[in-house]
Parts: C-alpha cells; sequence; structure tokens
C-alpha cells in the first residue's frame, strides 16, 4: 500500500521525473546533473531541470519594470475596551489561485494571498495589536502536489503565541479560516508572512503563498528612510515548463534551484530611483537558493538591519551571504549618479547552488532626475543606530544584543544531519515529533529564560539556513570569520546560515510576552529539507499551553464575503 510519506517520498514532480544525481546521496546536485538527467524508470515526462520556454517567452534581463507589492488596508480598527493605549487593526485575506504574468506572453496560476505574488503587504506598527482572517479558498487539491490544498500561516520573525505561529500541523482546509493574532510588541523588523503546511511547504511557498510584514517603531521612523524609500525586495528563483506554468523538481528532495531570478514577482526588473537614499528590505524568499548580492560597480551598501532589527553600528557591506528566509535591511546611496546612469544588484552566488546564464544577475537600478517631495528620505548614512533598547516597555525581556554567555542557564548543540536518506536535527525528524504525540522536545526553557545554542552542521557538503521560531538571537561565535560573526550578522537573527562544515554560536531569551508560552518549531529553511523531515520542537514552560492544534482551531468560513470591503474579495486582489 502507498502510503502518504510514499507520495512525498515521489513528490509533487513524479510527474517531472528526478534530476539525476550523479554522486552519492549526500552530493550536491551539479550543473552537470542539472543539464543532464539520468532515466527514470517510468514513462513519466524527462526531468525539469530548466526552463522549457520558447525564445519568444524567455524573459530578457533588466527589460521589466519594477513593481512593489500592494499594501494591504486594514477593514476595522479601534481600541480594546475602549482603551486609546490599546489599538488594534484588522485585516482579511483569501488564499486563492489567481493570474500572474511571469515571462512575455504567458500566463502563470499562482496559489497566492488574495491571488497575487508577493502577497499584499501588511504594514504594523509597534504597540497596535493586529487580527488577520486568513481563509482557504484554494480547490481541492495542491497546485503543484497531489495532496489536500491544506495551509499554515507563519508570520516570520513575530513573537506570536503558539496556536497562532504557524505550527506545522495546524493547517486550515479549503474552506475554512483561521484568526491569526499578533501582538506586535517587538522592536521594527521585516516580518514576512509565508505557508508552514508540514510536507508541502516548499511546494505552497512556491506556488505563491509569501508575502512582507513590515514592522515599524519610533526609532525606525526616526532614522531611516520611509515612503517611497522604504522598498521591500523579495527574491526568489523559479523554472517553467513551456506553457508558462510553474514547473518543480526538488532534486530528490535536495532543493529547487530555478533559472530564472525574480524580484517582487518579476524576472530580473529595472527600477527607477531618485538621487537619495534608499532603504531596501532585502528577503530571500527562494525555497532552496542562497545568493551572495553585490553591487556591479564595486560600491559599498550599508546594512542598517537585520532578521530581528536594527544593528547598533552601521556596516559597509561590499558583498553578504544571503540565506533562505534572512532579511537584510540595507542603505544605498544614489545621490552621485547622474540621471541616466544605472548600477546592476548582481549575485556572485555561494556553495550549494546550481547556477545558470543569468541567475547572477538580480536587478538593475536607473537613476532619474529628482523630481516631488522628500519626505522620507534621509540626509546621510547614519553611522550608529539607536533601537531604544529594542523592548517593549510593557515586556520584562532583555534587549537581543545585550545578551551575554553568562545569563544563559543551559548550553545545547543543535547537530544538522543526513540519516538514512532523511535530513535531520540531533537524530530527529519531525516524524518521530508526530509519533510521539507531540512531546519530543529538543529544549524545556522557563518564560524568560535565555540560553545558549550551537549550530553545528555535520551533513556533510550542504547548507543550511536554520530558522529558530519565536526568539530572537545573538550571534557569538562561528568556527570561521575567526570565531566572530560576520559583519552583516551584527544584529538580531533568527535565520542562521550554516555553511558547509560550519558551525553557529547563538545566545537567545524565550520571550513570548506572556507568562504562558508553549511548543514552537526549529527546522531548516531550505523548504525541501524541511518538508523531509528536517524539523524539531521546543516548548517554553508547559508543553500543554496554548497548543498550537487546538486552542484556536480554524473553522468553516460562514461569513459572507459581502460584509468585506470589495478589495478582500475573491478575484478583488487588494491594491486594484
Amino acid at each position: 500500500m502507498t502510503t502518504r510519506r510514499d507520495i512525498f517520498r515521489m513528490g509533487a514532480v513524479g510527474a517531472l521525473g528526478l534530476a539525476g544525481l550523479k554522486k552519492g546521496d549526500d552530493a550536491t546536485p551539479s550543473p552537470t546533473s542539472s543539464t543532464t538527467p539520468s532515466p527514470t524508470p517510468t514513462p513519466t515526462a524527462p526531468p525539469l531541470t530548466s526552463s522549457q520556454l520558447a525564445t519568444k517567452n524567455m524573459p530578457i534581463p533588466y527589460a521589466a519594470v519594477f513593481r512593489r507589492p500592494p499594501e494591504l488596508r486594514p477593514f476595522d480598527t479601534g481600541f480594546d475596551d475602549g482603551d486609546p493605549s490599546r489599538p488594534y487593526e484588522r485585516y482579511a485575506l483569501t488564499q486563492q489561485l489567481g493570474q500572474a504574468q511571469f515571462v512575455p506572453g504567458l500566463s502563470t496560476t499562482v496559489a497566492g494571498y488574495n491571488g497575487i505574488f508577493p502577497g499584499p503587504t501588511i504594514r504594523a506598527t509597534q504597540g497596535t495589536r493586529t487580527e488577520i482572517r486568513i481563509r482557504n479558498g484554494f480547490p481541492t487539491l495542491g497546485l503543484i502536489h497531489p495532496e489536500a490544498f491544506n495551509t499554515v500561516t507563519h508570520l516570520h520573525g513575530s513573537a506570536s503565541l503558539p496556536q497562532y505561529d504557524g505550527y506545522a500541523n495546524d493547517f486550515t482546509a479549503p474552506g475554512k479560516i483561521k484568526n491569526y493574532h499578533y501582538p506586535n510588541w517587538q522592536a521594527s523588523r521585516t516580518l514576512w508572512y509565508h505557508d508552514h503546511n508540514h510536507h508541502v511547504t516548499a511546494q505552497n511557498v512556491y506556488s505563491g503563498l509569501a508575502a512582507f510584514y513590515p514592522l515599524s517603531d519610533e526609532f525606525d521612523r526616526a532614522q531611516l528612510p520611509q515612503g517611497e524609500f522604504d522598498v521591500p525586495i523579495m527574491i526568489s528563483d523559479a523554472l517553467f515548463k513551456a506553457d508558462g506554468s510553474l514547473g518543480y523538481n526538488d532534486n530528490d528532495h535536495k532543493g529547487l534551484w530555478g533559472d530564472i531570478i525574480l524580484v517582487n514577482g518579476v524576472p530580473w526588473p529595472t527600477m527607477k530611483v531618485k538621487p537619495r537614499i534608499y532603504r531596501f528590505r532585502v528577503l530571500n524568499a527562494s525555497i532552496s537558493r542562497s545568493y551572495r548580492p553585490t553591487l556591479s560597480n564595486g560600491e559599498p551598501v550599508h546594512l542598517v538591519a537585520t532578521d530581528g532589527g536594527l544593528v547598533p553600528k552601521v556596516q559597509a557591506l561590499k558583498s553578504w551571504r544571503h540565506g533562505s528566509a534572512e532579511r537584510y535591511e540595507v542603505l544605498i546611496d544614489f545621490r552621485r549618479y547622474r540621471a541616466g546612469q544605472t548600477v546592476e544588484l548582481r549575485n556572485l552566488s555561494n556553495k550549494n547552488n546550481i547556477d545558470f546564464r543569468n541567475t547572477g544577475k538580480i536587478m538593475r537600478f536607473e537613476v532619474v532626475a529628482d523630481s516631488g517631495p522628500a519626505a522620507g528620505s534621509i540626509s546621510s548614512i547614519p553611522a550608529t543606530l539607536d533601537d531604544g533598547g529594542a523592548r517593549h516597555p510593557a515586556r520584562g525581556g532583555i534587549a537581543t544584543m545585550d545578551l551575554t554567555p553568562d545569563m544563559a542557564v543551559a548550553k545545547r548543540d543543535l547537530k544538522l544531519l543526513r540519516k538514512n536518506s532523511q535530513w535531520t536535527i540531533n537524530g530527529v525528524t519531525w516524524d518521530d515529533v508526530e509519533k510521539s504525540g507531540f512531546t519530543k522536545l529538543f529544549s524545556n526553557p522557563k518564560p524568560y529564560d535565555v540560553e545558549q545554542w550551537t549550530i553545528i552542521n555535520a551533513s556533510g557538503g550542504w547548507f543550511h539556513p536554520v530558522h529558530v521560531h519565536l526568539a530572537d538571537s545573538k550571534i557569538i561565535g562561528r568556527n570561521t570569520n575567526g570565531g566572530k560573526p560576520f559583519l552583516w550578522e551584527t544584529g538580531p537573527k533568527d535565520v542562521f546560515y550554516a555553511g558547509e562544515n560550519e558551525s553557529i554560536t547563538v545566545l537567545m531569551q524565550f520571550n513570548t510576552g506572556e507568562d504562558a508560552g508553549g511548543r514552537y518549531m526549529v527546522h531548516c529553511h531550505n523548504l525541501v529539507h524541511e518538508d523531509h523531515d528536517m524539523m524539531v520542537q521546543f516548548s517554553v514552560g508547559d508543553l500543554r499551553n496554548n497548543d498550537p492544534v487546538t486552542t484556536d482551531p480554524p473553522v468553516l468560513d460562514m461569513t459572507p464575503f459581502g460584509s468585506f470591503p470589495p478589495a478582500y474579495r475573491p478575484g478583488f486582489p487588494a491594491g486594484t
């Protein structure tokens, strides 16, 4: 009998075949293997290892126009118990199929929030909580996988309670809704929301379920560019079939590397910029590919924030290593350029990628004459940044960058291993967690405890971007770079790039903002690895608290969409 796990061992690429890998089970797919698939034992289509588009449909780098994702507006605002110090905003989203034009002359079906990719940006403010009503409006079966089109929404970087954190088994089936509650008490940062449904996270995110959620505070607004000069950039990669539909090939659970780079859903776009300082919120939303961005003229960018917020000291970088799900906020100074001049954002790449002819390109900037208001711009690159202690006055936490090793009440190792063709953490998989009745824990800190974790990549020739839910962390050591964090890691982090044979030591405080915690996940953010089955869990306090599956489960959608503004109805994406 074929089991559910067998289905996912075949993967959604069963109809496409798998790329032939000439090396052993732990080997990274090579450019040779990506273009020379070995025969498959079944009469399926050959493996899709690069886009099959006709020449007329292949996008040309820098020919397309850059665009920003539309911003979603709340359908309701108010104050809890009428108290002006406790504001809230309510939003509504529908996960639904939609049409996008990624490549010239062809349409691509996407599975997105409000049917678009990227989904609508939600801009939140520290101290204003949000509720987001998310309806699963998908058909019964997945777009590029053969299972039920269940979804789970994770607000990545948020200190949410477990029942709203996007726990992998807390799924919303088609026709149901879930109301997610986000406290927004943390310091400013670039968050993003994406799917987290177990076994098909990679396919669901790749299909379109990803969007920005910037969180601002008074220190962010006072020191960094705002408005038109605050630009979200979601970088992803994809490959396409001849008809323009998304192709998928996870190379026998190793990863997917597409030959077309998208920025906010546009292949290699050109963005017109004024001769001013811009802030770019750079998110790697690729499910497997890592990047090493750099400017084509050799000029530095200036790092101002990492995953969890502002850096104490602004860093000038010629390039930086950027793994899946990491967010780096950088300033680029265009003031010395003349109108008509261009500069490219390129990709130097890293180990463990499959690179193609144009994957060394990301986007182009074209400087235009300055015009219009300058509201939101800044006049110079700051040397340091004040984050106000990065703590909310109503919480008892310690600012992440103030953590010291003597505060740690426990030290733990996470060993990343390839074992019996399974991706594991300390030899454990999520299947083991499920079989334990969700009682198997990697760690069980009390609320507000500080722990020291060392992430050890013992998996051979691979890299793993490791994501720890809930907690921001301070990197205090690497076995590379002289034992110090890289310059781009000198702010609070929640994703850790564990390159080949690398180890990273971090300090974190388990601050839920509440006395009662519950269960949270740790996993590789190469989403193919996560799905097969590289994920474990920890619990803050009693693991029975705020059970992530049963405390606030999804319910049948009985709310007519007529009660919501047109922007929230299926077929009317926000911003249209």
